[in-house]
């Protein structure tokens, strides 16, 4: 029975690099055809609320919109901040806690699937790649019990520059995840995702963190009742 103190996972032979590039790109790929069809769906359904007026399918359209959006900022690098703006844009101020809702909701989705994929995942994909250190890495993370992670991780930053990046790892999620443009660096799905899978991260403060994190700017528009200046 696996006590938790066992070595890491011995790592396979690397496929050719050949092979191990074409699995990446066929799982980017996956992963970009949803984000794309997803956003289709959208932007027609955000489309169609701005030119229509039609009372009787407003609740149930705004509803499939809003569930749209929560999956797909869930996705790694979807420029979440930029589309949660242009459905306060379409919506106006007084869906503006239902999109924080939905916004919430579609990064703590990011975060719990995060939490489910195992890091042998993310192992294999890194020795597909060939990133053997990067893989002997993960298998060393991931052989630790969850309260051994936090510590690893501040052994192989240089404290004097990075150990805030750990003691502080709450306050710089919510952080991250509301800077303008993160989508370069996975965006808030792919941050909180990766959250998730580090595994040192307890569930119930990263989903407070987050409601809390992405509550400021929707809420002062419902409050205030702001008017986007594009809208």
């Amino acid at each position: 029975m696996d006590d938790g103190n066992s070595g890491p996972a011995t790592l396979p032979d690397p496929p050719p690099l050949r092979l191990g590039v074409v699995r990446t790109l066929a799982r980017l790929c996956l992963i970009a055809l949803l984000a794309v069809g997803l956003h289709f769906i959208f932007v027609w359904a955000e489309a169609w609320i701005t030119r229509n007026e039609y009372g009787w399918a407003m609740p149930g359209l705004l509803l499939a919109v809003l569930v749209i959006y929560a999956v797909l900022i869930a996705i790694p690098f979807v420029p979440g901040v930029e589309i949660g703006l242009s459905v306060l844009a379409a919506g106006g101020a007084g869906i503006a806690p239902l999109v924080w809702m939905a916004t919430a909701s579609g990064l703590s989705l990011a975060f719990v699937v995060g939490c489910t994929v195992p890091l042998a995942w993310l192992r294999r994909v890194l020795t597909d790649l060939h990133m053997i250190r990067a893989a002997h890495l993960v298998a060393r993370f991931e052989a630790l019990p969850r309260k051994g992670r936090v510590a690893f991780v501040h052994s192989v930053l240089p404290r004097k520059y990075c150990g805030w990046i750990v003691k502080f790892r709450y306050l710089n999620l919510a952080v991250l995840i509301n800077i303008p443009g993160n989508s370069v660096i996975g965006g808030g799905g792919g941050i909180a995702f990766l959250c998730g899978l580090s595994g040192t991260f307890r569930a119930p403060l990263a989903i407070l963190t987050i409601a809390l994190a992405t509550a400021p700017v929707p809420l002062t528009i419902w409050f205030f009742g702001l008017q986007l200046p594009w809208a």
